[in-house]
């Protein structure tokens, strides 16, 4: 008799919108905001949308953003949320705070070089600035989701977390590629706000059986 290999659901959900992301500020690791009026009227739309889903347990990044989204959709759950820093924003080192287009300005050659890379040169590349490398944010993301997918085997998990870091995430396990999430000023951004990608996990592989707000380039 084969074995049956137990699941983990995961709702790997991005954060409702702030002040920064509609002014186009690059927030990551160190700059928050908390949710302005269209981010708590967007997670509040999920946390009806998702009502049904059996959560067994909310996690979220220690942002105030992504915390106060994942309170927002617990409560519907009557779940307390647990706050991580692993699940943080990709850091965009001496750029945060600054607009996208200063980012892109100040990295022109640089990215018309990287685009040319293979997306596993990518992942290890080395931006200046003190920017977060791809490969270290995303391994530090998928060892959170494989352990929660151990420890809440056979039931489901919220995980409230960012845009960078979920579009890397999916890059990564191949989902997509960087020209199907591709990110750009003044452009639909890759995940929107309350976006959100459904996963299943063993606790080694991950398989995307759903999304929403997902805005992938076919």
């Amino acid at each position: 008799m084969a074995k049956i290999i137990k699941q983990c659901t995961i709702y790997l959900v991005r954060h409702g919108e702030t002040d920064n992301n509609k002014q186009g500020i690059i927030q990551g690791s160190t700059i928050d905001a908390p949710l302005n009026s269209t981010g708590v009227k967007q997670a509040r739309a999920a946390a009806k949308k998702l009502k049904t889903i059996p959560f067994a347990a909310a996690f979220s990044s220690q942002a105030v953003r992504a915390n106060q989204t994942a309170k927002i959709i617990g409560l519907q759950h009557q779940l307390a949320v647990t706050a991580h820093h692993i699940l943080r924003e990709r850091g965009f080192g001496e750029l945060e705070g600054q607009p996208e287009t200063v980012y892109h300005a100040k990295l022109k050659q640089l990215l018309a070089d990287y685009e040319k890379l293979s997306t596993e040169e990518k992942f290890e590349f080395q931006f200046p600035y003190g920017i977060e490398n791809l490969g270290a944010a995303v391994t530090r993301l998928i060892t959170f989701l494989r352990e929660i997918s151990f420890a809440y085997s056979s039931q489901t998990v919220l995980v409230v977390s960012h845009g960078a870091l979920m579009r890397n995430f999916l890059i990564r396990i191949g989902w997509a590629d960087f020209q199907q999430l591709r990110w750009h000023p003044g452009g639909q951004p890759p995940i929107s706000n309350l976006g959100f990608a459904v996963i299943e996990s063993d606790g080694i592989d991950f398989k995307i059986t759903n999304t929403f707000g997902i805005n992938v380039r076919r």
